[in-house]
């Protein structure tokens, strides 16, 4: 009988978060508890620990996403059991759960089967309100903006150039685009305006890639708001939000402890997507749990063209983070999406779209190996895989000098990952690791553009209209030219096309805008037709979650 994630998940025991820090050695002071099962943990305590050494920093990453799953986190927090169960001290750190994609269509995102990290309800639903504290901050400068204006507006913002859009934590199509302040003068000036989804808030952004209260609050302060008729950038320091907005997330800043299904430490926090945004769990987690743990498994979201690239190039630049080694997701079922079979046939022996297919797992490895790192494929195991599905899929990686290793953790737990965890362990320990960016920080902007989709998409190049060319250059011109970019475009895809299976070339990469994230330190390029802001599918998982009566939650994946 087919048991769901949920049913799993609530059949588990969990220890209290209490035993879970001792193993690591926090004490019970330095500890924040949400309940029973999960806690933060206190900034000043993990301070303390800045002489100790860092263990082993291990990427999950995985090829392009299809219908047919990959599991990334479900790897994540396998290989963190395996590493355990070897005798490896491990924990993992993981971002947090959108409601947006809980409600859409993704469903949950606290693994799958018997690796998954529990309270798997409470993670996916509000989990310590940490989006909720960003929210809030994101909202309260959306008001203190238009307050501004209102006012007097001493600072000379333009009303018609006002950059800060607002921000809920769901899929809602009709909010993309509104007109704002209506109602007359008591109600303040009418605009143009919008909503984005919570994840692509620069605020979500900040709040990952800080290091320190005092950092987040003077990243805050950078944010660019508004422009002033002279199109002099305008602020957030200039509308005193920095320090109410710190205040918000007082809290939220601390690094969530919950556990995986076999009482392994887990950090869950932060959660930007990587298709719009950085896609990585905060930096104050994973720094802090190198201090706590010998071995740090941690997630970057989507394909490797997306997540790993913007993990390397953006949060490991920004943080000082060098990685160890990386862990390559792969399933046969997307592998066979990718050598053009349909979805509904995915269930039959097809060995050469498997080898067709392979053509995309083929392009990450080369794209990880490109930053110095060294790489092993994880098969993600499903019961209808053969046997010559596998050998292809390992054949195909023998001819970059890369071991697949076949993972049966959704079924098995850490057990079903102990070759792959042996494996990671030896690289990470191997000394191979010889990681740098892809580009320098003093390359022009559009050469980092088209650096990204030449060398990691194989575009031919890029297109970008004047009107974009000329924002580009006033942004080198106002000194942000030495920041990493971060493609925002469709996971689906080494194109802009999601339908693109494979490893497409001959293809180009067109700019739409670009959107400074001076706070965050990047600049946001949006490419073809992606939203930041989602729409709901036609039958989207709402449909499905609800409290059963016995009050216990079903139906959230």
């Amino acid at each position: 009988m087919y048991v769901n994630d949920i049913d799993i998940a609530q059949a588990a025991t969990i220890k209290p978060i209490g035993e879970i820090a001792d193993r690591l050695g926090i004490p019970n002071d330095a500890l924040m508890p949400y309940g029973h099962t999960k806690a933060k943990v206190d900034l000043k305590y993990i301070e303390s620990l800045k002489d100790k050494p860092n263990g082993k920093l291990i990427l999950v990453t995985a090829i392009t996403p299809t219908p047919a799953g990959e599991g990334k986190t479900t790897t994540s927090v396998g290989l963190t059991d395996g590493l355990n169960r070897i005798g490896k001290d491990a924990m993992v750190c993981l971002r947090e759960p959108s409601l947006g994609p809980c409600f859409g269509m993704k469903g949950g995102a606290a693994g799958g089967g018997y690796a998954q990290v529990i309270p798997m309800e409470d993670i996916n639903l509000h989990f310590t309100g940490d989006f909720h504290a960003i929210t809030s901050a994101h909202s309260l400068l959306s008001a203190l903006i238009d307050n501004h204006i209102y006012w007097g507006n001493a600072a000379g913002i333009d009303s018609r150039r006002v950059a800060w859009r607002r921000v809920v934590d769901m899929n809602d199509r009709s909010l993309r685009q509104i007109t704002s302040s209506l109602g007359g003068p008591g109600n303040g000036y009418p605009r143009q305006d919008g909503f984005d989804i919570t994840v692509a808030s620069e605020v979500m952004a900040i709040f990952c890639l800080a290091t320190s209260i005092e950092d987040l609050t003077e990243r805050l302060g950078r944010i660019v708001i508004a422009y002033t008729r002279e199109r002099k950038p305008i602020r957030a320091s200039e509308v005193m939000a920095p320090g109410p907005m710190a205040v918000l997330l007082k809290d939220a800043i601390n690094p969530n402890l919950v556990q995986t299904l076999e009482h392994n430490p887990a950090f869950i926090h932060g959660g930007p997507f990587a298709n719009i945004a950085h896609g990585c769990n905060s930096v104050i987690a994973t720094k802090s749990a190198l201090k706590l743990a010998d071995y740090v498994v941690t997630e970057a979201g989507f394909g490797a063209d997306l997540g790993a690239q913007k993990f390397f190039d953006i949060k490991c630049r920004q943080a000082g983070l060098k990685p160890d080694a990386v862990t390559l997701v792969a399933t046969v079922r997307a592998l066979k999406m990718h050598g053009g079979v349909a979805k509904d046939d995915l269930g039959k022996e097809n060995v050469q779209a498997v080898k067709d297919g392979c053509t995309n797992l083929e392009r990450h490895i080369e794209n990880v190996q490109s930053f110095g790192v060294p790489v092993v494929v994880a098969i993600n195991r499903f019961s209808a895989d053969t046997e010559a599905e596998m050998k292809a899929v390992t054949d195909a990686c023998e001819k970059f000098g890369v071991k697949a290793i076949d993972a049966n953790h959704w079924a098995e737990g850490g057990a079903g990952t102990e070759e792959l965890a042996a494996e990671v362990a030896r690289l990470a320990d191997s000394g191979e690791a010889n990681f740098a960016p892809s580009y320098p920080d003093d390359m022009p902007l559009l050469d980092k553009v088209r650096s990204v989709a030449t060398k990691f998409y194989r575009a031919d190049d890029i297109s970008v209209d004047q009107k974009t060319v000329n924002q580009v250059a006033e942004l080198e011109a106002e000194g942000f030219g030495n920041l990493p970019v971060c493609i925002a475009k469709t996971q689906y895809s080494f194109s802009v096309d999601p339908d693109a299976k494979g490893a497409p070339t001959g293809h180009t990469l067109p700019v739409r805008e670009v959107r400074l994230s001076a706070g965050a330190g990047f600049i946001v390029v949006v490419c073809g037709d992606i939203m930041t802001m989602p729409g709901l599918p036609r039958e989207p998982a709402a449909n499905r979650i609800k409290m059963n009566d016995k009050g216990v939650v079903e139906g959230l994946f």
